[in-house]
């Protein structure tokens, strides 16, 4: 994985339910702080928080205007 500020990254896997469609994921310090943001801003939690291995965590959720955003924490950011 890019370590520089700002690097770009992605990965491709099939998609399943909730998130069929492309879809740009964020990467965040803490997921259950963001998920909580983002609630309180109008958005839905579609996915809660769920680890990938042993590299982090994350979680889905559907912004105002009905597009599915992603989250990534990394594991060793969890708290």
């Amino acid at each position: 994985m890019p370590t520089e500020p700002g690097a770009i990254n992605g990965g491709m896997t099939k998609r399943q339910d909730p998130v069929k469609n492309t879809v740009i994921t964020i990467d965040v310090s803490d997921i259950d702080s963001s998920l909580k943001s983002i609630e309180k801003l109008g958005g839905k939690v579609v996915q809660k928080k769920q680890p990938v291995a042993d590299m982090g965590f994350t979680a889905y959720f559907k912004d105002t205007e009905g597009n599915v955003v992603g989250l990534w924490q990394n594991a060793q950011s969890q708290r």
